[in-house]
This record gives structure tokens, C-alpha cells and sequence, in this order.
């Protein structure tokens, strides 16, 4: 009888209006701090331009 097991599933970011989701770790380019309920404009590869909250996003 083994150990019982999780299944851990990475949460995702989903993007509102859009069936696309964003993975955890991916990394974005062109970084640029602005005002406004959003904080960080940047651009995502294989989706586009995208504004994105602090809360989401770690520095590597």
C-alpha cells in the first residue's frame, strides 16, 4: 500500500475575454511601469500586449 498522492495543478492566469490562459513562469518582454488599476504594460510571447496587476508578477 503506498503513500497517497496529490495532484498539484499550477495555477494559471485566465484572461478575461479570451479562452487563452497564461502559464506560470512565463516570461514577458518590453516592461513598462504606468498609472492606473493596472501597473506593469508589457508583451506576452505567442499573445500580444498586455497590462498586467503587480500582485501577479514576480521578478526573475
Amino acid at each position: 500500500m503506498g503513500l497517497p498522492t496529490q495532484d498539484l495543478k499550477e495555477p494559471d492566469l485566465k484572461i478575461k475575454g479570451s479562452q487563452s490562459v497564461v502559464k506560470v513562469g512565463t516570461k514577458v518582454k518590453n516592461i513598462r511601469l504606468c498609472d492606473g488599476d493596472h501597473d506593469i504594460d508589457c508583451k506576452i510571447p505567442n499573445f500580444g500586449g498586455m497590462k498586467l496587476k503587480s500582485e501577479f508578477v514576480k521578478k526573475v
